[in-house]
């Protein structure tokens, strides 16, 4: 007979495990956890920030994806890794703690998500972390920081510091940025950011090791608790189910292990998928939750016809312009050197010190900006006035949307741009085989980056299944570009990286005498726009794809993130995401899971006082 459990999480990684872990509190409630990868918390490439482009690699740690020819910039193929591990991606990221802006999360409800907005998430921005402020040391380093509100602490187990590893050139960004007229003057965490900050990151403040779901949310005492399960390299082959008075049920989980023996779990109470934004749709679809079209071209029968699965995905693209450092000036290039990593990797063995304790990079948020500076209000308007319907005609849904992300990009106050000051290279190749290569500069001397990412896409891509084997990689389309906006907006943005390089005291670290990559300055637009198209990459922050609206709007989720057509199938990941926040998404996918797990034990509750 086959085991049951009231909840089947399927995917230990960033929201899983938040959900497991508040839902088994309740000694009464059991939970099973199927998670793809292995328990890897403990190994240095993954425990170490320095080695964070490492892991990217090793196929041990992540689903390595490619896209389809993105058609945009110049055929390309890029990168997309995800994590296959227990912890997921919150172990194999760049550790980066950035936060939503309040107009961000409010747009979600006026999409039609009744009850999800910044008010409504707040608590849980607040319960998933714990903030440890920087030193006083640090603060100087780094501008001041007059803006970080000490009282925003926070009580959540993943614990959020500032390294150690910042130095001039972080110093410099931010003098720039106030030259700029761009410095911070609100902590972002409150909603409203625009300028340069430093974010904080996922790292133990007290050993420089990575916090990350798995260290954070499954911790030995909640690894031993009786009422949890968890199963290692281990991967869901499709969701059972049945109908109940015209509703889809999910019954519970078909699953193989490692050895390749296929075992069925059944879900008292309800499967709650957390595989990620590639792998949730797909498992829909495995399923027969999709497009009858696709489903029925591969032998699947289908449950509930809804195009939308797999669809309106949205991430950030990223820009990378290097630019070569004086030799006085530090730069993590220099650990090309063998010797000298070496003696980096032994510090950090020894110490848990050095470079490898930290990223060393630090961030701004900024309106739309060009060559010129950021852009007047009649400029903004013009350039959207002009390109908003130059694209594929929208529908209704689209224009709805279309509208709440001009209002987020022309606002005044709302960053259109996140601009990073990166301590080294980031490489852009056509069709990089890791990431790791795009870590590793060929160049036979050192650079500082300014990297760029567009906050809020028009794009939309896909993610599909293309066979009935669950074993076959989805096929990953990332669209970008196809809107002529995103390439517009980013095109002007490399100008304002060009003024950023301009302004000292940040120019005052180049050495004029050595060649920047790319070459081209951004003065000219359509040279700007082969700048985009040729050094762009993934910023890993897919989200979207079972992205939570009425059913008649598109949606695949509800506002209880139930799957529309079923009674108990929930989505809690970055798939069920209506709108790409700004920055980096782990902050909002953690808040999520923990709104979700009150939603789930809400739900519950209603069920036993119905009975």
């Amino acid at each position: 007979m086959s085991e049951s459990f009231d909840y089947i999480v399927v995917g230990g990684g960033t929201s899983g495990l938040v959900v497991a872990h508040r839902l088994t509190e309740d000694v009464d409630v059991r939970v099973l956890v199927i998670e793809a990868g292995g328990d890897k918390r403990n190994d240095p490439a993954l425990q170490t920030p320095g080695l964070v482009a490492g892991a990217y690699a090793d196929d041990r740690f992540v689903w390595p994806f490619h896209s389809t020819p993105q058609a945009e910039l110049n055929g390309r193929h890029l990168r997309q890794d995800t994590g296959k591990v227990l912890g997921g991606s919150s172990l194999t990221n760049f550790m980066m703690a950035m936060f939503p802006s309040r107009t961000n999360l409010d747009a979600w409800g006026q999409m039609g998500n009744k009850g999800w907005s910044f008010d409504h998430l707040a608590p849980y921005f607040r319960k998933f972390a714990t903030s440890h402020p920087p030193s006083e040391s640090m603060r100087k380093t780094l501008g001041g920081m007059a803006y970080y509100q000490d009282d925003m602490k926070g009580d959540g187990p993943i614990q959020l510091s500032f390294d150690d590893q910042y130095s001039v050139v972080n110093e410099k960004w931010f003098e720039t940025f106030a030259k700029l007229g761009l410095e911070m003057k609100t902590d972002p965490r409150t909603g409203r950011a625009v300028g340069a900050f430093q974010n904080s990151s996922t790292i133990e403040t007290e050993t420089n090791v990575r916090s990350s779901a798995v260290t954070a949310y499954y911790t030995s005492e909640v690894a031993g608790r009786p009422n949890l399960q968890v199963l290692l390299e281990t991967t869901v082959q499709k969701v059972t189910t049945e109908v109940r008075d015209g509703q889809v049920v999910g019954t519970g989980v078909i699953i193989k292990d490692k050895d390749g023996q296929t075992t069925t779990y059944i879900a008292d109470r309800e499967v709650i998928l957390a595989a990620g934004t590639v792998r949730t749709p797909q498992l829909l679809e495995l399923s027969g939750i999709g497009d009858r079209v696709l489903l029925e071209k591969l032998g699947i029968d289908v449950l509930i016809d809804n195009p939308n699965v797999g669809e309106h995905l949205q991430d950030h693209l990223m820009i990378s312009q290097r630019f070569p450092i004086k030799k006085e000036y530090p730069s993590a290039d220099r650990l090309r050197d063998a010797a000298k990593f070496q003696s980096a990797f032994e510090q950090y063995a020894t110490s848990n010190q050095g470079p490898l304790a930290g990223m060393g990079t630090s961030v701004a948020y900024v309106p739309l900006a060009d060559r010129n500076g950021v852009m007047s209000p009649a400029d903004r308007k013009a350039l959207f006035d002009k390109h908003l319907n130059s694209g594929p005609s929208p529908s209704p849904t689209q224009k709805r949307e279309f509208k709440l992300i001009r209002d987020l990009l022309e606002a005044e106050q709302e960053p259109a741009i996140q601009y990073l000051c990166f301590p080294g290279s980031l490489s852009v190749t056509p069709h990089p085989d890791t990431l790791t290569d795009m870590f590793t500069s060929t160049l036979s001397y050192d650079c500082m980056g300014i990297l760029a990412l567009l906050n809020h896409p028009f794009s939309r891509g896909s993610v599909h299944i293309s066979s009935a084997d669950v074993s076959a990689p989805p096929t990953w389309d990332p669209n970008y570009c196809s809107h002529p906006l995103d390439l517009e907006i980013l095109a002007r943005t490399v100008g304002f990286v060009e003024k950023i390089a301009d302004t000292p005291p940040y120019s005052d670290m180049i050495d004029q005498t050595l060649e920047r990559v790319p070459r081209d300055t951004g003065g000219d637009l359509e040279a700007a726009k082969e700048v985009v198209r040729s050094c762009t990459i993934s910023c890993f922050h897919i989200a979207g794809t079972c992205r939570m609206l009425p059913r008649g709007l598109g949606g695949v989720v509800g506002e209880d993130l139930i799957v529309h057509g079923t009674s108990n199938i929930r989505i809690v990941d970055a798939s069920m995401i209506p709108l790409e926040p700004l920055g980096n998404i782990q902050t909002t996918v953690y808040a999520v899971a923990e709104r979700a797990a009150d939603l789930i034990k809400e739900s519950r509750k209603a069920a036993s006082r119905a009975h």
